[in-house]
């Protein structure tokens, strides 16, 4: 039998009704496409703009305080678009409900990312900026949400007393349980950064709430009855955009990377928690009615999706209103609260990325916390949509067993007090040194140097005296420098405010500290074997004939080495080794012997006074001292070794009155610099050097690892003229590309060049390494003066002479440049003087 149309010929054939709450393909295809879109451009934008931000420290450069503003910009007309056409065209409840939310987190995150235009330095101005931003978004969500349809239940609301309240002692749980491998593995900061931490937690998890509130949990419950199944699939992963975009503007640069891990997995945990939060009726059923009437926006396209009461069909039963806000506040607050609050921002960086240092250890939490939160979207999502609910009691017993957990770790495992940093105060008055009397040899030079720290001691203690009084009738703690006339002080943003009004005071920088890890970094060793001979760098300053045609080898000259350390029993450092009580400090771990565990130090020393080929100077003593602590360092430090240099003490003793100048080592070599991410501005050590300087003690210092740019010889101590400032060649004796280089305002720099890429030296444990860097070359330099020096004892402490001889007998250098424009206005500011030549500035010396 023929069967014919059902239809007149030439009319279009009816669909069926879309089924309530099922939206069409086409609407689900632009959800997903628009989900995957946010992520990935969230992703990549915050890694990149990060990145960008460490490319930028490496290089030197200064901060580029637009580079999070035009990021945020960006991601939020990229996300921000395809957002909003999804939360107005599809007909779908649902899928219009996913545009909305996320349209709204991308706002967020352009409120919230706009906060990192604060510099890194001043983290408790962030962390208020974003509380009170968090708070105030917050706020203006709650008032949009309360200006569109009020639900109209099918009668008496339930009194919250069984599922509601579980679900959020669950929320309490999971936040915990979110926030132990922080707890674990990092470390708080200072009592206001860290209660600044907790309010801003705080304002994020009640944004969260706002944000997915019981509107938009509802849209996502569909079926008669709902399917929890669904609320926790599909509710979930949209959440979990929304999360993600949230977390994205959280925390300074670095900060809100763990939290693009760990954030985004808990909607799934909150839509479980969400189908949680129900109540059965009085004949213990759970109705499947649908207890609201469609929106405007429903009735106008047609589609007769009925929205339940702010949550009650997602589950099959209704939902007590507003029982999952708590939870979700709880639950995120707590997730964020660890990045927030356990970790310095400034720590997480490519700087620190070469051993098992902060990045890490923030690596392994935010793995960490990506497990946890896979775990509990499981567990949650399994336990939390079956009939039978976990009780009250069960639930309170788990947030409990977990705050416990998480109190006993923090005491115990974890790394507890508090870790803030402290406050550099430069005072005004800085002690007067004209006039002391210019003697050279070595007792003129000990002369000098004693007649300096006196007057730098004297002019310290009558101008910190009443400073000294407030801060130990405040309990301040604190710590008095005389080398600069300056006082490190603990305190917060009140007291620098407070000291910062202060007649006598200068300035207040802050002062960087690190905070403590859970395990010790490691110790850097060195594999390659012993050289055979003289090493080529030694060999192209010509070193090695200064030892064998001029019998000189350095021999009554002392070399002070302020870096990471020195490893006291390596065989090419052990002999040479001044002794005493007063030839090692370490302000940073107390370590009474010559140590090192991060090999810089040992590798510059070597350099300078090794045996074994690989030193310069090998007749010549060294005394250490530590200023950096994996690879960084603070004012303070670096003033700790410059000053112990100046007069040495004994372990325990007192620098101002303990410190004995007689045995001031003769030349300083120091293969590090103070950028502003440690808290110096450019003139922080100039009294210090300039003292150095006047008391006969030569400064050596590396320009920097910042090059090609012009103007790259930035950090201090590098760009004073009082500093004999370094930069590196290759095997070809052409100026290495990373070498920092000028013009420097005032002075020219370098001074010199000297053997900087793949230079062989000791490393801690007994072996060698090669390393590049103008931290390898500057000890090559401070090794010609020791071979000088001791050549001609008359020329210790004339310091004139001496850099003349240097910059008069150095021979040519090849320059290299970044482009055919950066000429850095001619080869003086690249090579300096020249490749320093140790065998003719000898034999000058000698006469």
């Amino acid at each position: 039998m023929e069967v014919g149309p059902p239809f007149p010929a030439g009319q279009p054939v009816p669909r069926p009704p879309v089924p309530p709450g099922r939206p069409g393909p086409w609407p689900v295809v632009a959800a997903v496409v628009t989900g995957c879109w946010a992520v990935g451009l969230v992703v990549v934008g915050q890694l990149g703009g990060w990145l960008a931000d460490q490319v930028v420290l490496l290089s030197g450069l200064d901060r580029v305080a637009w580079l999070w503003p035009v990021t945020v910009l960006f991601t939020v007309l990229l996300v921000g678009a395809p957002a909003l056409a999804l939360a107005l065209l599809p007909r779908s409840v649902a899928v219009r409900a996913a545009g909305r939310v996320w349209l709204a987190a991308t706002l967020v995150l352009g409120a919230l990312g706009l906060l990192r235009a604060i510099p890194p330095v001043h983290q408790e101005a962030y962390l208020a900026a974003l509380a009170a931003t968090a708070a105030l978004a917050a706020l203006v969500l709650r008032a949009l949400a309360r200006r569109g349809p009020v639900p109209t239940p099918r009668g008496p609301v339930p009194t919250p007393q069984g599922s509601a309240p579980a679900a959020t002692l669950l929320g309490v749980a999971g936040g915990l349980a979110l926030l132990l491998p922080w707890v674990w593995l990092g470390a708080l900061g200072g009592l206001l950064e860290t209660v600044l931490a907790g309010v801003a937690a705080a304002a994020l998890g009640v944004l969260a709430g706002a944000l997915l509130d019981g509107a938009f949990w509802s849209r996502f419950a569909v079926g008669e009855p709902p399917r929890p199944a669904r609320l926790v699939l599909v509710g979930g992963l949209v959440a979990g955009v929304a999360l993600l975009l949230i977390a994205a503007g959280v925390g300074q640069s670095g900060a809100q990377l763990p939290l693009l891990l760990t954030l985004p997995p808990a909607g799934f945990a909150l839509a479980a928690l969400r189908a949680a939060a129900r109540e059965p009726d009085a004949a213990g059923r759970e109705p499947d009615a649908a207890d609201r009437e469609p929106d405007v926006a429903d009735r106008e396209s047609g589609v007769a999706d009925r929205e339940p009461d702010v949550a009650a069909r997602e589950s099959g039963g209704r939902a007590v209103p507003g029982a999952v806000g708590p939870a979700t506040r709880w639950l995120v607050g707590l997730a964020v609260l660890g990045p927030l609050a356990f970790t310095d921002p400034e720590e997480i960086s490519l700087v620190l990325a070469g051993t098992r240092d902060v990045p890490f250890w923030v690596a392994v939490a935010a793995g960490a916390g990506l497990a946890v939160a896979a775990i509990l979207a499981v567990a949650y999502g399994v336990l939390l949509t079956r009939p039978r609910r976990p009780s009250r009691r069960v639930a309170g017993v788990t947030a409990g067993v977990l705050l416990v957990v998480v109190g006993a770790v923090a005491v115990g495992a974890g790394q507890p007090g508090l870790h803030g940093e402290r406050l550099f105060v430069v005072l005004r008055e800085q002690a007067d040194l004209t006039g002391v009397p210019a003697t050279t040899g070595r007792a003129g030079r000990d002369a000098r140097v004693a007649e300096v720290h006196r007057r730098l001691v004297a002019t310290a203690g009558r101008t910190q005296a009443d400073l000294r009084r407030d801060l130990r009738r405040l309990r301040l703690d604190h710590t008095p420098y005389y080398l600069v006339n300056a006082v490190e002080v603990d305190g917060g943003p009140a007291v620098r405010a407070w000291l910062s009004r202060r007649p006598e005071v200068a300035r207040v920088l802050v002062s960087q500290r690190l905070r403590p890890l859970p395990a010790p970094a490691g110790r850097t060793r060195g594999t390659a074997p012993a050289p055979a001979g003289p090493e080529w760098n030694v060999r192209m300053i010509g070193a090695d004939r200064v030892w064998s045609q001029l019998g000189v080898d350095g021999s009554g000259i002392v070399v002070g080495s302020s870096d990471s350390g020195v490893d006291g029993g390596h065989p090419a450092l052990a002999g040479g080794f001044r002794g005493g009580d007063d030839s090692w400090y370490d302000p940073w771990n107390g370590t009474r012997r010559p140590t090192d565990e991060g090999g810089h130090g040992t590798h510059t020393t070597g350099s300078a006074v090794g045996r074994d080929g690989v030193g310069v100077a090998p007749g010549a003593g060294w005394v250490g001292c530590v200023n950096l602590d994996r690879n960084l360092g603070n004012p303070a430090y670096y003033l700790d070794c410059l000053q112990f240099m100046l007069a040495p003490f004994p372990p325990g003793g007192d620098p101002f009155t303990d410190g004995r100048p007689a045995r001031a080592p003769h030349i300083l070599t120091n293969s590090w610099g103070c950028p502003p991410i440690e808290g110096c501005d450019p003139g922080v050590l100039r009294p210090a050097t300039a003292a150095l300087a006047a008391a006969g003690i030569l400064v050596v210092a590396a320009a920097g690892n910042t090059g090609p740019y012009c103007g790259s010889i930035a950090d201090p101590p590098a760009p004073y003229a009082d500093v004999l400032t370094v930069g590196a060649v290759d095997r070809q004796r052409r100026v290495t590309l990373f070498s920092s280089r000028g013009p420097v305002p005032g002075a020219a720099k370098p001074d010199l060049v000297a053997p900087g890429d793949e230079v062989l030296s000791a490393m801690p444990g007994g072996g060698y390494a090669t390393l590049s860097g103008t931290s390898m070359a500057t000890p090559q330099v401070a090794g010609v003066v020791a071979l000088m020096w001791s050549a001609d004892p008359t020329l210790v402490g004339d310091l004139p002479r001496t850099r003349q001889i240097l910059r008069d007998t150095a021979t040519p250098a090849g320059a290299t440049y970044a482009s055919a424009t950066q000429t850095c206005g001619g080869d003086r500011n690249i090579t300096g003087a020249g490749l320093v030549d140790a065998y003719v500035a000898v034999r000058t010396a000698k006469g």
